[in-house]
């Protein structure tokens, strides 16, 4: 089991200086997040659209701000917890033991959901079938692209990621790139560079199509696909990928208690603390009188929350406020070299 001060629930811009303003007071933490890589939001919606509203920095993309709250976080050695999702919850004594979908366990003092407009989820296939190959031969993410060196891939799609990959594995797989419709939502470049290889013979694209069926037995090795006018075509494959987009759900947290509003969670604005002792909501997530969704009040709402955390970690002890420019304590902690 996992033991620290505090689990961060959100790898977004908020949970990431959530997590720096932890470490600034003493606190650790953990970050678990149900996407493959921390952003939140600004990495899987726009890493390379501008943000114009954030303090002092005039425009940055949201994988620029992305990188530099990680950098700023890195004195503290936060780990990070990556597609996981927390599933379970219960108050054990004076703390907390959480279990997500990857079977990890924590004993922490407390929690702080700054999950954005909740957790993101991908949009899956309509067949039913399709499940059991989920995580095996069939993939709505892709962690490790060497798996698929000389293998025949099916990529259905027709946004960035689709487009991408299926570009990116031509150089290695044999790729089957399936679309609903003959146009498409990527960019114009990525559309032409997959057309080019189509007539080159480097990928078969299919417009048109959808998903009919998968078959095989502990993998895929098969798959059918059914054009608008009725017509199927099966080949072999052995492996199907899926980019479909997106969906944000609250999940679970539906089921633990907090005073839900428009599938938000009411918070106090002394701490951003919930309705439940030790749980505090920070970012998109949490609302309350004259709330504003902007990653700066997010910013303002997890400093407050770290410091709230503290007397669930360290109940005998008094947190005294200090300034990063003179406090030798925090300092320290940072790193700084005089």
């Amino acid at each position: 089991m996992n033991k620290t001060d505090v689990l961060i629930i959100g790898a977004g811009p908020t949970g990431l200086f959530c997590a720096h303003q932890l470490g600034i007071i003493g606190l650790n933490c953990e970050i678990v997040d149900n996407l493959d890589k921390a952003g939140g939001q600004c990495i899987e919606l726009y890493p390379d659209k501008p943000i114009y509203d954030i303090p002092a920095v005039p425009e940055c993309t949201g994988e620029e701000l992305t990188n530099n709250l990680l950098q700023q976080i890195k004195p503290f050695n936060v780990k990070f917890h990556l597609n996981e999702r927390v599933e379970q919850l219960k108050k054990v004594e004076n703390r907390w033991h959480v279990k997500t979908s990857g079977n990890q366990e924590f004993d922490v003092a407390s929690i702080v959901i700054a999950g954005g407009v909740g957790s993101f989820e991908p949009r899956k296939f309509p067949v039913k079938e399709c499940e059991k190959f989920e995580g095996s031969s069939l993939f709505y993410s892709i962690k490790d692209k060497s798996i698929f060196k000389d293998k025949t891939i099916s990529i259905f799609g027709g946004g960035d990621s689709a487009l991408d990959w299926a570009i990116e594995l031509s150089n290695t797989s044999k790729v089957n790139l399936i679309h609903r419709r003959d146009g498409f939502s990527g960019a114009e470049s990525s559309v032409q560079k997959v057309k080019e290889l189509n007539d080159q013979g480097k990928l078969n694209l299919y417009t048109k199509y959808q998903i009919d069926s998968v078959s095989g037995d502990k993998s895929i090795d098969s798959v059918k696909i059914k054009h608008d006018d009725g017509e199927v075509k099966e080949f072999k494959t052995d492996y199907v990928l899926g980019f479909f987009g997106l969906i944000m759900q609250l999940g679970p947290i539906l089921d633990w208690g907090l005073n839900i509003n428009k599938k938000t969670v009411e918070v106090n604005t002394e701490n951003f603390e919930t309705n439940i002792n030790g749980i505090f909501a920070i970012g998109d997530i949490c609302s309350y009188p004259g709330k504003l969704k902007l990653i700066l009040s997010g910013f303002h709402e997890g400093a407050l929350a770290a410091r709230g955390c503290f007397k669930y970690a360290k109940p005998d002890e008094k947190l005294r406020f200090e300034f990063t420019t003179t406090s030798k304590a925090a300092q320290e902690r940072l790193g700084v070299k005089k």
